[in-house]
């Protein structure tokens, strides 16, 4: 398929990676927070597409999972987009349940590094919007890696 096919046509041709994985950016259909990064292979996109419901690959775990199958935060889906090359994605979720991220809060997104022009210390993190909003520990039992 030529480059104007996959930047210009109808044809949804998602390119995976040498790992067989694409990235996907996940936003709050409602408020447009950005709540995750996560990655895909042939088969979470696959699913995703047919139940509205977000799966993804654990690059850590080497497995598929459905967001929220432990936590009960599950992700319906409303919207999915792909960038212009197809090597990227973009899920709109109603988010079913406080929070995504497996340390108990509303975004995986809850740190901010200094930048060389900002105040304090170059490479440093600042917590931003952090509380916890739910306690990974009751919830997970001991820390997922999702």
């Amino acid at each position: 398929m030529s480059t104007e096919q996959v930047e210009e046509g109808h044809v949804f041709v998602p390119k995976f990676d040498a790992d067989g994985l694409i990235a996907c950016i996940v936003t709050d259909a409602w408020s447009g927070e950005v709540l995750m990064l996560a990655h895909m292979n042939a088969e979470a996109l696959g699913r995703t597409v047919e139940s509205a419901e977000a799966w993804y690959y654990s690059r850590s775990r080497n497995a598929l999972w459905r967001k929220g199958e432990k936590s009960g935060h599950t992700q319906r889906v409303v919207e999915m987009r792909t960038d212009c090359d197809q090597d990227a994605l973009w899920i709109r979720v109603e988010q079913m349940g406080p929070g995504v991220c497996h340390t108990g809060r509303r975004t995986c997104f809850y740190r901010a590094v200094h930048l060389k022009e900002s105040e304090g210390p170059a490479i440093s993190l600042e917590f931003r919007d952090a509380d916890k909003v739910f306690d990974p520990a009751q919830v997970y039992g001991e820390p997922p890696k999702e």
